[in-house]
């Protein structure tokens, strides 16, 4: 579940505080509280009801539940910020209401006083939070599970339709005649890629090491294909042990450059791909030629659809007059998923 507040959950915690502060003031005029409790009683626990909620949400939950499944410690600093936050409250009130720091109470039962008066004043602004973005995350989900169907079964139409078979065998065809070893290679190749789509359709996810034997094939059958109006580079920078990416990224990122790019006038399409530690980076010069499509088409969508559903993190483009680039996240499977 997505835990960050966005501008809505932002918006809801206003509402709720906004009425918190009104009917606190309400019921200090009751009382008749002096204008200093007003200027620090109210503000305080306002402050530190968001603060401790942001400590959740950003800190606790994400560090010690959802990645790391480290219980005790979640709840030994859960436990310890409650303490904190009613202790400060606590120290606030005291004297603001002009308390005679002699009598003031610490000890065991304090703490436990805390814990109980801090959980009951951010329970329901937390609860309403983890509701909200619970049911926020469901309505998500569906939606991308229902576009992804979709994209799917255009993405597997598109592996293995008619025309991408016609050109291949055009090509191999081609070869037969005028180089039988390279024909040879061309159809190892193109069985190995056939081989991988038909054993990966069903997987959200593959092997960083898996996507790029695959791509290797996958750039071996376009130059082949356009001659030398394409050039390769891979530079891998770290290791690809334990590294992810959604299945079939690396073929509509190569499917991207071939489809919107022309070699003209002995000027090569030069494309790079470039592994670090949390980034796969395809960077390609560019052609003038008018590309069918916008640069983010039907391919990049499907692409950032399943990264909306496999992380936090999304493609990133940069596109100049000269080159388009286009960055996807490395997914570690035992932080991200």
């Amino acid at each position: 579940m997505n835990i960050k507040l966005n501008r809505s959950d932002y918006m809801l915690l206003i509402i709720y505080y906004g009425v918190a502060v009104l009917m606190s003031i309400y019921d200090y005029a009751k009382k008749g509280e002096d204008l200093i409790e007003y200027l620090l009683d109210i503000p305080s626990f306002v402050i530190v009801d968001i603060t401790v909620i942001c400590l959740f949400l950003y800190w606790l939950l994400p560090n010690y539940v959802l990645n790391n499944k480290k219980y005790f410690q979640f709840t030994f600093w859960g436990l310890f910020t409650l303490i904190i936050a009613g202790f400060w409250e606590d120290v606030v009130g005291f004297y603001s209401g002009g308390g005679d720091w002699n009598t003031f109470k610490y000890g065991f039962q304090q703490c436990m006083n805390y814990i109980s008066n801090t959980t009951q004043s951010i329970g329901l602004p937390f609860g309403l939070l983890l509701a909200k973005k619970y049911y926020e995350e469901q309505i998500l989900y569906g939606n991308i599970k229902e576009k992804q169907k979709e994209n799917e079964l255009k993405l597997l139409r598109s592996q293995i339709s008619p025309h991408f078979l016609f050109n291949n065998l055009n090509t191999l065809d081609a070869l037969i005649d005028s180089d039988k070893e390279k024909a040879k290679e061309y159809i190892n190749r193109l069985s190995l890629i056939y081989r991988y789509l038909i054993q990966t359709k069903d997987a959200e996810v593959m092997e960083l090491t898996e996507e790029m034997n695959f791509a290797e094939n996958y750039m071996f059958l376009i130059k082949t294909r356009f001659g030398n109006d394409y050039e390769f580079e891979i530079i891998k920078n770290v290791s690809l042990n334990d590294k992810f990416v959604p299945t079939g990224a690396i073929q509509t990122l190569l499917e991207n450059i071939a489809k919107h790019n022309r070699a003209q006038h002995g000027k090569v399409i030069s494309a790079t791909l470039t592994i670090d530690e949390e980034w796969l980076t395809v960077s390609n010069t560019k052609s003038n030629i008018k590309p069918i499509q916008e640069s983010l088409g039907t391919g990049l969508k499907n692409l950032e659809y399943r990264y909306t559903l496999l992380s936090d993190q999304k493609p990133v483009i940069s596109n100049t007059p000269d080159t388009y680039t286009i960055k996807i996240p490395i997914i570690q499977l035992s932080n991200e998923l």
